[in-house]
């Protein structure tokens, strides 16, 4: 009897050493805006292969990070998406935790829509004008100092703009397209404007506080709307004031009911978006520890099937949900990068 326990114990220990050191199960985290896509491939990977559905989790992208960038278990993320590129300081925090061999795959280009219920008339703002209307704080009257932003119509920032309540239901900070919102839309808007940048050379605190030009407001006028994109979609048909930011696919979607705002009058189209003459457009990324490629068998078919014509090409099973394709030559450089698994640098992610 005593044999007989020891043997079960021993059994018991080993297959609990192959369950820890081994899955079959690919497990992927990430930007909201790339888990449609992520989610296609993950479905065609579980319907054609031996391989079980990998799980996809919409986290946001920096939440994504966060748990990707945890560790090398298996217990942590195989695979992040992220809505723009991963930061320094989430490439410093994964190599603390030992997580130094990371590749970086772009999949496509996405543009940030400013969208609200199709019933609507057309809407066409300039980015200064959206930047103002979302900014903490704003140009006084007289230019000369920055005051808590007093906008409450759109009229009030431009005569020549609806006199419509201001109400935009938005991404969270944890998400990759507030980032991509911040830099493109606020940014590039207020670093060109003396009245923000002076006063941040003079005011050390300021300075500090306001070091990217990308405070949002804080009043009820924009409304952190969580990490999942559909959710602003049932609620700008339920407001027909509001305005939703999300990214592109979520409107190609829900053409049905809801329309893209022009901005600086170009409208948020594939064409535009790739050439990069819509205004708020931005590449779209995964990144794959490659530590868990040797216990995780699926993610090199994942790899492969992701980074494929079928998927990323320009007739390709994403362009149809809303995915804008690289140029042909770039998707090729790409694939070969990401199923070599080559390693991103600290230096590469400077430039």
């Amino acid at each position: 009897m005593t044999i007989k326990k020891t043997s079960l114990a021993l059994l018991a220990s080993a297959a609990l050493t192959v369950s820890l050191s081994a899955r079959d199960q690919i497990k992927i985290v990430g930007s909201s805006t790339v888990y449609p896509f992520s989610s296609s491939v993950a479905e065609e990977l579980g319907a054609t292969s031996k391989f079980p559905t990998p799980v996809v989790e919409s986290t946001g992208s920096g939440g994504g990070m966060k748990l990707f960038c945890a560790g090398n278990d298996l217990n942590t993320p195989d695979i992040t998406n992220a809505s723009r590129r991963m930061k320094t300081k989430e490439f410093t925090l994964c190599e603390k935790n030992g997580v130094t061999d990371i590749t970086e795959a772009v999949i496509g280009y996405d543009g940030i829509a400013f969208a609200q219920d199709k019933a609507n008339p057309a809407f066409d703002i300039s980015r200064k004008n959206l930047a103002l209307a979302v900014a903490a704080e704003v140009p006084s009257k007289d230019g000369k100092s920055l005051i808590a932003n007093p906008y409450k119509k759109w009229s009030d920032i431009d005569s020549s703009l609806p006199s419509r309540e201001i109400i935009v239901y938005g991404p969270p900070k944890s998400s990759g397209t507030r980032d991509a919102f911040e830099e493109l839309v606020m940014q590039a808007t207020f670093k060109k404007m003396p009245i923000y940048t002076d006063l941040y050379k003079l005011d050390k605190k300021a300075n500090k506080r306001y070091k990217k030009y990308s405070v949002v407001r804080q009043d009820g006028v924009y409304v952190p709307s969580g990490e999942n994109d559909n959710l602003i979609v049932k609620k700008l048909t339920k407001n027909k004031n509001a305005f939703g930011i999300f990214g592109f696919s979520f409107l190609v979607e829900n053409d049905d009911k809801l329309s893209g705002s022009t901005i600086n009058g170009i409208e948020p189209t594939p064409e535009a978006i790739s050439s990069g003459k819509y205004p708020v457009s931005r590449s779209l990324f995964f990144y794959t520890k490659n530590s868990h490629k040797k216990d995780v068998p699926a993610m090199n078919k994942y790899l492969e099937m992701f980074m494929s014509e079928n998927m990323i090409g320009e007739d390709g099973i994403l362009a149809e949900i809303g995915l804008i394709p690289l140029p042909q030559e770039q998707r090729a450089e790409l694939r070969k990068s990401v199923l070599a698994g080559k390693k991103i640098t600290l230096k590469e992610l400077k430039h």
